[in-house]
């Protein structure tokens, strides 16, 4: 089963929404990288850096639940709660998502 996945960034001070649709199980990092949008990241997603942090706008309840291994990730990363690491969030159902670096 498909899931949409749309990305909210701004290019030139202008709202774009990006959409994709990606199989059940996706991460949110492989869906960005499929739209050709930049995550950042040192690690290449094995959440060592913890900084592929992505703000949830709609669909919490689509993703993945958050791991033990995401969470210390995030912790010590100092990635805010609200945050969820794109590398570790698997997509289970429509999501919007945006990123504070975009």
């Amino acid at each position: 089963m498909d899931h949409e996945v749309q990305f909210q960034r701004r290019i030139r001070g202008r709202p774009v929404r990006l959409t994709t649709r990606v199989a059940d199980g996706t991460s949110l990092w492989d869906a960005a990288r499929a739209l050709g949008l930049p995550v950042a990241a040192s690690c290449s997603g094995s959440a060592l850096c913890a900084r592929c942090g992505f703000v949830i706008l709609a669909g919490h309840d689509s993703l993945s639940a958050e791991t033990g291994t995401e969470r210390e990730a995030r912790q010590r990363g100092s990635v805010d709660d609200a945050q969820r690491l794109s590398c570790q969030t698997r997509v289970h159902g429509d999501v919007v998502a945006t990123t504070t670096y975009w």
